[in-house]
Parts: structure tokens; sequence; C-alpha cells
């Protein structure tokens, strides 16, 4: 879980730092940066996992072709700036059988900073015909237990908190960098920890340390991380890579597939019937007995073919059955949608926002799919009156922090990005972060910037450096959305921390004579 991210010197974000809770809606207008900010996580994924200059080429130039190296850092005119940097705040998982040899790994810590600063190499050959990517700085360090509620800042219960395993058993550096950032001959070291793979020297857990010289890296140390020797930096490497963008292309939802498909939901929204049907007979719980483990393959067929219904009639009311035709003369699942009126629908038949979201409600059942889930404009597709209905599910989908983490409440997050008025009223307003370009003034260059602003009252303003968004800004949100739900979590005006539910832009006191104002000058024109 992706807790908060600094970026400085990629593309458009210059000293960035944004906070990040289970849910969180970054608004602005096109053009601002919002994508940008997707691009710098999925970077830092990539990186965790691929060779810099391969991990570079996987992100878009602003017109949407695979990028050179040098368009990844921010410019102003023609002059680029020849640094960048991440600084990656993460709750990890505590253990997992995740080394490419299928070796169980213990971390010894689980809320880490991790830190890489890159630079422009300007060296061309034919393989790097725009230049390359060199490391000056990766570091990877604990947070420690008692340090944790000055950084984890959003609400959540005690319960919840509790269930999360902060452990900090080691020392504080699993990677570090020695030697000064434009010395060639700089190391950066993979340490061992106390993990439960970490190998023992003399009885001290921790004893050696892998050193590579930095002038030569192609890829960042972590990525080069295992169970045996560094198995929290290989956690940390995990969690990385578990940070996708969610891209559902409408030709990827309706293709049926075969029986030896992949089972998992592809980020394109690619196999839907496979990932559903696998859903559908895995029973939770299996019995030796085969004849009562036919019985709970039923029973649970059954139950989640009916919960993915019961979520898409949320959205279209005409819907009676979810399913997956099984065709076993030509080996094809097939997703099927039946209406009220008794007629199937098979996926190729759908609207594109039928297809969203109820790739949706199947990325919600599965819980083998965790990590950092960020989608761009979630509203896509759908009728504006339904937009609360697809925003109730996608905060579903990410962890409730008011219980405890478990199987049915992974810990998972939803990122999304909109310029859509619906969406930004909608959303709890301690959600919503807006982005916004401001005329910015370093190093005697004057240019614009993305910067990151809250509303006032929430708990983002418990950071004292954050940025509060002026409610003139919001004029161009404040249109009204039709909702018969009345949310009321203010008492007099005021906030009341205690009450479950959460507070929409929409429902704020402060917000209201804003909408008043607007309508009255809709009505006088």
């Amino acid at each position: 879980m992706l807790t908060r991210l600094k970026v400085s010197g990629f593309k458009n974000l210059m000293d960035v730092d944004i906070r990040f809770s289970p849910f969180t809606c970054i608004a602005g207008a096109n053009g601002v940066g919002k994508s940008n900010l997707f691009d710098a996580i999925q970077f830092l994924s990539a990186l965790s996992d691929r060779p810099l200059i391969e991990a570079a080429r996987l992100i878009r130039d602003e017109g949407g072709k695979a990028s050179d190296v040098r368009s990844l850092f921010h410019r102003v005119g023609d002059d680029y700036d020849t640094e960048m940097s991440f600084e990656a705040e993460m709750i990890i998982p505590s253990q997992g059988i995740v080394d490419d040899l299928g070796q169980e790994a213990r971390a010894s810590s689980t809320f880490l900073r991790y830190t890489l600063i890159l630079a422009y190499r300007n060296e061309q050959s034919f393989l790097k015909p725009f230049g390359s990517l060199k490391i000056l700085k990766e570091e990877l360090i604990r947070i420690t237990k008692s340090d944790i509620p000055a950084y984890l800042i959003f609400d959540y219960s005690k319960s919840w908190f509790n269930s999360l395993p902060f452990m900090s058993r080691s020392r504080g550096e699993y990677i570090s960098t020695e030697g000064y950032k434009y010395d060639d001959n700089r190391i950066i070291r993979l340490h061992q920890d106390s993990g439960s793979s970490g190998r023992k020297q003399g009885g001290i857990v921790g004893g050696k340390k892998r050193e590579f010289s930095a002038k030569s890296l192609p890829r960042t140390v972590i990525s080069e991380s295992n169970a045996i020797d560094s198995p929290t930096a290989l956690l940390a490497r995990r969690e990385m890579q578990s940070w996708r963008i969610l891209q559902l292309e409408p030709s990827s939802l309706r293709k049926p597939d075969e029986f030896v498909a992949k089972p998992v939901m592809g980020m394109d929204g690619s196999h839907l019937p496979s990932t559903l049907f696998h859903l559908a007979t895995t029973p939770k719980e299996q019995s030796e007995s085969e004849q009562t483990l036919t019985v709970s393959i039923e029973e649970n067929e059954q139950e989640v073919y009916s919960e993915v219904a019961n979520i898409l009639s949320d959205l279209i009311h005409d819907v009676r059955s979810v399913s997956v035709d099984k065709d076993d003369k030509r080996e094809i699942l097939t997703l099927m949608v039946q209406g009220r009126d008794g007629t199937l629908h098979p996926a190729r038949s759908l609207s594109d926002g039928t297809l969203r979201f109820l790739a949706l409600a199947i990325l919600k059942l599965d819980h083998k799919i965790q990590g950092l889930i960020c989608l761009e404009e979630p509203e896509n597709g759908i009728h504006p009156e339904r937009i609360p209905a697809i925003l109730k599910l996608l905060q579903s989908i990410a962890t409730d922090v008011n219980e405890p983490v478990s199987a049915d409440n992974p810990l998972r997050q939803i990122i999304i990005n909109t310029h859509s008025p619906a969406v930004v009223l909608q959303v709890p307003d301690d959600s919503l972060v807006i982005a916004e370009l401001k005329e910015i003034v370093n190093n005697h260059k004057r240019y614009k910037g993305v910067r990151f602003s809250c509303l006032n009252g929430t708990w983002r303003t418990k950071d004292a450096a954050v940025n509060i968004v002026a409610k003139g800004r919001l004029l161009s949100y404040l249109n009204p959305v039709a909702s018969n739900e009345k949310i009321d979590v203010y008492s007099n005006g005021n906030f009341n921390p205690k009450s479950k539910k959460r507070a929409r832009v929409v429902d704020r006191p402060d917000i209201q004579p804003y909408i008043t104002g607007l309508m009255e000058d809709i009505l006088e024109s």
C-alpha cells in the first residue's frame, strides 16, 4: 500500500509531495499532470522488475508514443533537468512465497521508505539512441512502529491498525548508498536482514551484504533482491510490482477465453470469463469427500454469480443473472448476462459502460488481486446518474479501514483521476485531491508545475506543509448531481468524526453556498 509519494524532476512533477489513503480521487483539468502522477507510479513499479532503459520505454510521452529517456525529465523550454528523484513510503506484505525459486520470505519490517535518484547519461549507441539512465542513489529503510502515527495520518480504526503486521526487528537499512552521488566510485549495498529467510553469519543476522558499483548498474538493486539474502527488500519489490494502472479496453473485455487461459484479469480487462469461472468453481473450503466437494462447488458457483449480478444491477436494473457459458466442444468460456426478460447477452453485445462495471465487480471479488490499482476517468461510458454506484463499487474494492485486514478485506488501494464534476461531488471529501498548474520559480527559472491541494478540515491538513485548495477553484466542479441518499455526518455545521459514514464534497456546509450561488447564476442566465 502506497501511503506517500514524493517526486521531483519527472515530467512536470517538481517537488510534489502527496499522501494516499485506501481510496484517493485526483481531480483536475486536462493537461495539468494527473496522468504524469500515474506514470511516476508505473515507472517505479517497472524499475522494481526491469532494466532502467526498458522501464523508461514503458512510459508514454505527451504524444502517446513510447518515450525516449530524455522525455521523462522535467524541462523548461528546450532545457531538460538532468536528475529525477522519487521517495515512496509503503506498507508491504509481512510474508509470502515470492522469489523466482518459490522460496518463502518473511519481512523484518513492514513499513518502509524507498528512495531513488536517477540521472540522464548522455551516451548514445545503436541500442541506446536517446541516451540512458544511471543511479545516483538508492535506499530502502524501515519506519519504526513508534514513528508510524506521524507518517500514517489518514483516519483508520484501531482494529484495522492492529491487524497490520508492523514489525521492526532489524537494522534500519536494507539498501544503502555510500559515496557522493556524482562520484563514479560510489557503492550501493543490499544488506541482509533478519527476515525468516535471511542468512546468519556467526549467529548475527544481517552480517553480510552484496555490493554493486553504481557507475555501471543496468537496473535497480531492489530488482535483484531475493528471499535468501534480503526477504524484506524482496517483499518491497513485490509490493511495487503490484502497483498497476487499470486500462480497460472494450475489445479485451469482450473476448471469450480458452479453457487454458490464465484465471486472472489483465489490467486491460482481458480474461474476464476465465477469472469469473475460476472464482465460481473454486470453493473457499474444500472437503476430503468428493461428494461434499461437488456440492460445495455448486453452492459457491451460485453465490459468486449472484453476487456479481447484484453488483451489476446497481448500474443496470435490467439484470437477472450473470454466468459463464462453458463450451466443451470448442473449449471456450463466454461471459453471459441475462436480462429480466430472460434474454441472454454475450459479452460482445454489451455496452462499454456495462463491461467496465462488470470488470470492477469481478475485481472486487478476486482477493488474489492486491496492491495499488490506478484508474483513469472511471466515469467514461457511464451515465451521470449511475456515477455514484461506480464510485461506491471502487471504494468497496479498497481495504476498509474500519475493519481488520483479512482474506475478505485485503490490503488493496484505489487511486482514480477525473475532471468530471459529477465524480468530484460524490467522492468523500477527505479522499479528494485537486491538481492545478501553478507558477514556480526555481534556480532563476520560471515555469508551471502541478500542485496537489486538499480541502480544509480533512485529515490531510494534519500535514502542516499541505496545500489547501481555494474554494473558488472548485466552482467548475460544483454542478449539482441528483441523489436520493442523504449522508448526515455533520452536526451544527461541524464534522462528526465518530460517524462511520464519510462526507461527500457535495454534503459540506462550506460548499453549499457555492452550489446555491451557482444555481442562481444559471437560473438568471
